[in-house]
């Protein structure tokens, strides 16, 4: 997939620098991602996304550095729910919208899906900004739906339907 300034593509074994730096080192993106902390570059075991179904990385076109991921996980007949998770240094610039974008199409006409539901924390107002602009709908909130980091989280729920 290709926006007007991103690429969203498969994951490559030179992405681990960047995977690493954006997503599992970066303290503030994992107050908002689900993702295990990594101490160092050296200890960090990237194989395991490489190859990956339901994960891809968001790009920056002019560069083709990796910023940020996709995924798509909890699949149940012809529902998906996808996430988000890009470098604290690329916030606030509308990539992630323009990401999921270009995303939700592929996974109607490509994928097949009729539902596309993406949740986030509820003390995150970037990401519920995200799923508005990108024109899913509020569906619900599920209180105490995990633990993580110390912390029992609320998630709250958007969705999509392929318009038919």
């Amino acid at each position: 997939m290709e926006t007007k300034r991103l690429i969203i593509d498969e994951l490559r074994k030179e992405d681990k620098e960047d995977y690493f730096f954006n997503i599992s080192h970066d303290k503030k993106v994992l107050e908002t991602f689900i993702c295990s902390y990594q101490e160092s570059l050296d200890s960090f075991d990237f194989a395991p996304y490489l190859g990956r179904k339901g994960i891809l990385a968001i790009r920056l076109k002019e560069s083709g550095k990796l910023i940020g991921i996709l995924t798509e996980f909890l699949t149940e007949g012809k529902s998906v729910e996808i996430g988000y998770g890009i470098g604290s240094n690329y916030w606030n610039k509308g990539y992630v919208t323009e990401a999921v974008e270009a995303f939700i199409p592929y996974l109607f006409n490509v994928r097949g899906f009729e539902t596309v539901l993406a949740s986030c924390f509820i003390e995150n107002p970037a990401s519920k900004r995200v799923m508005e602009k990108v024109g899913m709908t509020y569906s619900h909130i599920n209180y105490g739906e995990l633990e993580y980091l110390g912390k029992s989280r609320d998630l709250i729920y958007y969705k999509i339907d392929r318009k038919i």
